[in-house]
Order: C-alpha cells, then sequence, then structure tokens
C-alpha cells in the first residue's frame, strides 16, 4: 500500500539500498509506488519485500498467496542479463520457504510467479526470481504453454502501453490438487494474474484466471474482470493504488479491444509448446 512509505518526506527507509554491487541505472531504481500491497479478505501471510517485488507468503501453502510488481517498457527494452536456472530457498521467509528440492520427482515444473524474463533487466533482479517463495507447482504443458503465453503477452502489452502494475499467484481459494515435497507444498488448481494500466488516455484493466493443466482454448476465454478475480481468490489487488472511484470503475469490466491478442503465439503453443516433453 501506499502508506507503507512515510507520507511527509516521501521516502521509506525499508526500500532495498541495493546490497549487491551491480550498477543500477536511473529508471532501474524502484520507486515508492512499486511496492503497492494487495490485501486479503481470509487471513495475512507474511510481507516480503525484494527489491523488484513484494509477496504475501502464505505458510500454510509453501508458496506466496501474491506477487506483485511493476513491469515497464524501460526495463524490458534493456539488454537481458544471463538466466541463473538455480533455485534457492528464500531466506526472508520467517518461517522458512520450500525448498526446490520439494519439487523434485513430483511431475511439477518449478514455476515463476514474477517471471525471470520479466526482470532480465538486472542481474538482482533475475537472480531473487529464483528464490523459492516466488515459486509454485504448475503443471509443465501449463508452464510451458498457455502460462508462457499470458506471460509473453504482458510483456507485449507492457511495452505498448509503458507501463503496467501486475499481480499473480496460485488460487490458494480453492481446495489444492494434493501436496508435494517434505515441505507439504500445495497444488494449485488454478493460477491467476492482473493487470493494470493507469496511464492516460486508456486506463485499463484486465485479469485472468486459468486452470492448471494443458489447454488447447484461446487465451482470451480465460479473461475475467478484476472483480471477478478477486471474488476467486479473496484477495483485493489494489485497495490503494487509486481513488476509490476509479478502482470501481477499472475493476468492474474489461474490454478485450484495449488488449491486442496474438494469433501467432496461440497456435505457436497449439503445435509446438503443448508438445513438449
Amino acid at each position: 500500500m501506499l502508506w507503507a512509505y512515510n507520507l511527509f518526506t516521501g521516502k521509506n527507509p525499508s526500500l532495498p539500498q541495493n546490497p549487491s554491487n551491480e550498477v543500477i541505472y536511473p529508471g532501474d531504481q524502484p520507486e515508492e509506488e512499486e511496492f503497492y500491497l494487495p490485501t486479503s479478505k481470509t487471513g495475512k501471510g507474511q510481507i516480503v519485500r525484494h527489491t523488484y517485488y513484494t509477496l504475501s507468503y502464505n505458510e500454510a501453502h509453501e508458496q506466496a498467496d501474491w506477487v506483485a510488481y511493476v513491469l515497464t517498457r524501460e526495463r524490458l527494452q534493456k539488454e537481458w542479463v544471463e538466466r541463473p536456472d538455480r533455485f534457492e530457498s528464500d531466506p526472508m521467509v520467517k518461517t522458512g520457504s520450500a525448498e526446490w528440492y520439494d519439487y523434485k520427482g513430483s511431475g511439477y515444473d518449478r514455476g515463476h510467479l514474477a517471471p525471470a524474463a520479466d526482470m532480465a533487466f538486472s542481474a538482482k533482479a533475475i537472480n531473487e526470481t529464483f528464490l523459492m517463495s516466488n515459486i509454485s507447482p504448475q503443471a509443465k504443458d501449463f508452464n510451458t504453454g498457455i502460462w508462457k503465453e499470458l506471460e509473453e503477452l504482458t510483456r507485449d502489452w507492457a511495452k505498448q502501453n509503458k507501463k503496467l502494475y501486475v499481480v499473480t499467484g496460485p488460487v490458494l481459494a480453492e481446495p489444492p490438487k494434493g501436496k508435494i515435497g517434505e515441505s507439504g507444498v500445495s497444488i494449485p488448481r488454478s493460477f491467476f494474474k492482473v493487470l493494470l494500466d493507469l496511464s492516460e488516455p486508456d486506463q485499463k484493466g484486465i485479469a485472468f484466471v486459468i486452470p492448471n493443466e494443458v489447454s488447447y482454448e484461446p487465451l482470451y476465454k480465460f479473461a475475467v474482470s478484476i472483480d471477478e478475480a478477486e471474488k476467486k481468490t479473496g484477495l483485493d489487488f489494489f485497495p490503494e493504488l487509486m481513488s476509490s472511484e476509479l478502482e470501481a470503475s477499472m475493476e468492474k469490466s474489461f474490454n478485450l479491444d484495449l488488449w491486442p491478442f496474438s494469433k501467432q503465439k496461440h497456435d505457436l503453443r497449439i503445435n509446438n509448446w503443448n508438445k513438449q516433453q
């Protein structure tokens, strides 16, 4: 929430101060508005603030309720840094996060919530996406299929619209499919991604709720209003980011015409991605 920083000074002493030696260029440094916090109607997880994203860790399910961050055109246009592909437990989770080996032999991918490609502008940022607090069990042909298509389209939309507020996560309000690993990581039945564009003149929002399984359906069939996603998840995604009047207007409906989909990506998913083993 915007109350998370000092309203009188405009400074937040708890913001990350780039503890690594990596050079952060203008435009890369997080701003206070990037640390907006969704809220839960059913409970409260531990809020964990990393350099470029924030999450709420749900100990009962050993994964995040949600991950929230800002996705900008400027960052996406930077040259990508090397992808680490090494998962680590999150030392900032007080109760202890899930471990990489909880997923071993489970049949489920270690699915990123904040995608590595969204944070590839910075070694610090991309490394933090490999913390296990940012990971959730995803069926392989979901992770490399329709979820991949949505992630790629989200980056396309961010480039087109300059900046998007993103909240994504598992739908933990539903009974899980089961659990995996020694930590008892819940297997979500579905995942959500919520997108908000507050840039003038076409302010808009949209959400997606997609079953955690292979899909041959067009992606737009899983689009819902932000209000509908909030009902399904028990979360309030943007409680302090805008006025109550604007929030009500933005969240009650969505216009697919303002979010161009890609037939090429859809065909690639159906003919290639869904068939990868």
